[in-house]
């Protein structure tokens, strides 16, 4: 694969594989892994259920749009997103401009098999036995923004490593197209 000058960004729902598939996709592409909502909580200076406690979902979503602005206009890595911060307008516009944007697409049963019993997932706070429903409304309500991605990619019950090979596939197919 040629020398990439663009940031990869990766998005999609929480348990996408964000994080996992884009550490390793950018060992495989030479380039700096940059997470999205590690960013978010260095910029607050706390973690994100407590930056969504202390201010509330609509500062949470401010702020990250502000730490997405900064990293989309930063140097070539692969991003993995906050799960929602492509819904922003002001994201995607940006994304457009300074990223490949991935898709990692999971169906409801995937996304609930790796969330389920997690504790660090702010918008998913709750017992697993409502978990499922609160998963179908972010797909209700987010994926028609994903949908918006240069790159949509399937995730599957797979070794991660063959997610990120179908993904480099595709980054060479966008590339070439």
């Amino acid at each position: 694969m040629k020398n990439i000058n663009k940031i990869i960004l990766l998005v999609g729902l929480m348990g996408s594989g964000k994080t996992s598939v884009g550490k390793r996709l950018a060992k495989r592409l030479d380039l700096p892994f940059v997470d999205g909502d590690q960013e978010v909580e260095k910029a607050a200076g706390l973690s994100l259920i407590d930056v969504l406690k202390c201010f509330g979902q609509e500062e949470y979503r401010a702020g990250e749009a502000r730490v997405m602005k900064r990293l989309l206009q930063g140097n070539p890595c692969v991003l993995a997103s906050g799960g929602g911060s492509f819904v922003a307008e002001q994201t995607r516009k940006l994304a457009k401009e300074h990223a490949i944007t991935i898709w990692l697409k999971a169906d409801v049963d995937i996304l609930y098999n790796r969330t389920a019993g997690r504790k660090h997932r702010p918008f998913l706070e709750g017992n697993d036995s409502h978990l499922k429903n609160k998963l179908e409304e972010y797909i209700k309500e987010e994926y028609p923004f994903y949908s918006q991605a240069d790159i949509v990619v399937e995730t599957k019950e797979e070794a991660v490593d063959n997610t990120v090979s179908r993904v480099v596939d595709a980054i060479n197919g966008f590339l070439k197209a």
